[in-house]
């Protein structure tokens, strides 16, 4: 067939007007036949369709230049609006089936039948644990403090009273980072052996008041067996502030102990030793499994003790005061705490081995969700 853009001279009359004409749309007809995709189709669209090279646009610029009256023209543009719908609503017909096949599809999901159900997930019961007892400080005021895992000596050690070779420092397991020998003692990098670098760091930064809680993880070379494991977490406290004494430590642990206990809970204090703090004392409960009355699990005591605490001493005061001369011993005081979260959650939970809740067993961590 001669190229519409420059048709050779045709028969206007109706006959064979007819005949060009069903040319034309047999031609489209094909090749949509042969257009087996949305691709296909596309390219059928645009190749009959087109603003400016489109077949049907050339078709009517052509034969409507070379119409030799308006008699002839008005038979042109009826053939032409005729095969121009012909051409649209095939097209159109075939996007309605293609989204209709679609639509069908989604229909085919039997929305009736139970679904891939995703199972909600619950807080791990020591992080369950870490954030009640962080909510009981912060009803009482304290705000968060975080620190880095990986700790310098300084920071864990020297700064909360802990002089090179002093006998404490055994006692702490410290797990070291390998390849330190060369640095200073003070710039060695450990895994913190508790969260104390932090009350450190805090006052470094900002100076009296301060009432921080110190929720995170904490590592020592212990042996695992049934209550110790070298992984666990600790809960710590620090409070300064002027005129802070011994009384408002006592009253501060007796009501955390009773919002996380129940109000019948006891307490009392021992004296201990801690390097950081002075007065130093170990904290005991009154057994909230016999009441007091004596038990196997208190050892036929009445009483469980839980955690330590003091008056912080003079010496970290001290430290602080290299960067934040607000903390003047003479004209400030402060107290501080610590608290082992598994020890907390074993017994609120009744869990004898500590491994069981590192162990990753499913059958027994869904019981606290």
């Amino acid at each position: 067939m001669s190229d519409p853009e420059k048709p050779a001279t045709i028969d206007f009359s109706p006959a064979s007007l007819d005949r060009l004409f069903q040319a034309h749309r047999s031609e489209f007809d094909r090749d949509l036949a042969d257009a087996h995709n949305d691709t296909g189709r596309e390219a059928v669209r645009i190749k009959w369709l087109g603003r400016k090279q489109g077949k049907l646009a050339l078709y009517s610029s052509g034969y409507m230049q070379q119409a030799p009256s308006p008699d002839a023209k008005k038979e042109v543009g009826r053939r032409f609006n005729e095969l121009k719908q012909h051409v649209e609503s095939r097209l159109e017909g075939l996007a309605s089936g293609s989204q209709s096949e679609t639509a069908a599809g989604e229909a085919a999901i039997d929305v009736t039948l139970p679904g891939m159900r995703r199972r909600p997930g619950a807080e791990h019961p020591l992080i369950k644990t870490m954030h009640e007892i962080v909510a009981v400080f912060e009803a009482m005021g304290y705000s968060i403090g975080v620190g880095p895992e990986v700790e310098t000596d300084y920071y864990n050690f020297e700064s909360l009273n802990f002089p090179p070779n002093h006998p404490a420092r055994d006692t702490q397991d410290t797990l070291l980072i390998a390849g330190q020998e060369a640095k200073p003692l003070r710039e060695r990098l450990l895994m913190r052996t508790h969260t104390s670098p932090v009350q450190m760091r805090t006052m470094e930064r900002q100076p009296p008041p301060v009432r921080i809680v110190i929720p995170g993880k904490v590592h020592r070379n212990d042996a695992a067996d049934a209550t110790h494991s070298p992984i666990f977490h600790q809960v710590e406290g620090l409070c300064v502030d002027e005129n802070i004494t011994f009384s408002d430590l006592k009253g501060t642990l007796d009501h955390a102990m009773k919002a996380l206990f129940g109000s019948a809970v006891k307490t009392r204090f021992f004296p201990s030793f801690f390097p950081f703090t002075e007065p130093s004392a170990d904290v005991q409960i009154s057994c909230i499994f016999c009441g007091g009355s004596g038990c196997r699990k208190c050892k036929q005591s009445g009483w469980i003790e839980l955690l330590g605490c003091g008056m912080v001493d003079p010496a970290v005061f001290a430290f602080a005061a290299q960067k934040q001369p607000a903390y003047d011993a003479g004209k400030i005081s402060g107290f501080a705490f610590g608290m082992g979260v598994e020890r907390l959650a074993m017994m609120k939970y009744g869990v004898s081995d500590i491994g069981q809740f590192y162990s990753g067993d499913v059958r027994f961590l869904e019981q606290f969700g």
